[in-house]
């Protein structure tokens, strides 16, 4: 069983940056495709991004993509999100999901789907303010 821990989360004025770290125990964290997902109140939960269990592969989504950059280091069981150029539209909790199997999907859809990822971190409040 994969245990997610987000940490990182703050309070930053528009324009700063912030990494957020996942760490995962229990598993050897390689062998788990990660992604982060994010929710603002009375929204739905929102893709951000997603690496491959090697960390060679990335994805992003649109409104994030040059601005955040997902890594991992798996001899320490985590996965970091580094966000740049924070926008006040960027608040939310962001969390860390994971799935077993390393290599991404060839399908956007399912590469972003929340439903797709078993295993799920309690997250981490970004406030984002002008």
């Amino acid at each position: 069983q994969v245990q997610l821990v987000e940490s990182g989360g703050g309070l930053v004025q528009a324009g700063d940056s912030l990494r957020l770290s996942c760490d995962a125990s229990g598993v050897t964290f390689s062998n788990y495709r990660t992604a982060w997902f994010r929710q603002a109140p009375g929204k739905e939960r929102e893709f951000v991004a997603t690496i491959s269990g090697s960390g060679a592969a990335t994805f992003y989504a649109d409104s994030v993509k040059g601005r955040f950059t997902a890594s991992r280091d798996n001899a320490k069981n985590s996965v970091y999100l580094r966000m740049n150029s924070l926008r006040p539209e960027d608040t939310a909790v962001y969390y860390c999901a994971a799935e077993l199997g390393a290599v991404l999907s060839p399908s956007s859809g399912a590469r972003s789907a929340p439903n797709r990822y078993h295993f799920w971190g309690q997250g981490t409040q970004v406030t984002v303010s002008s």
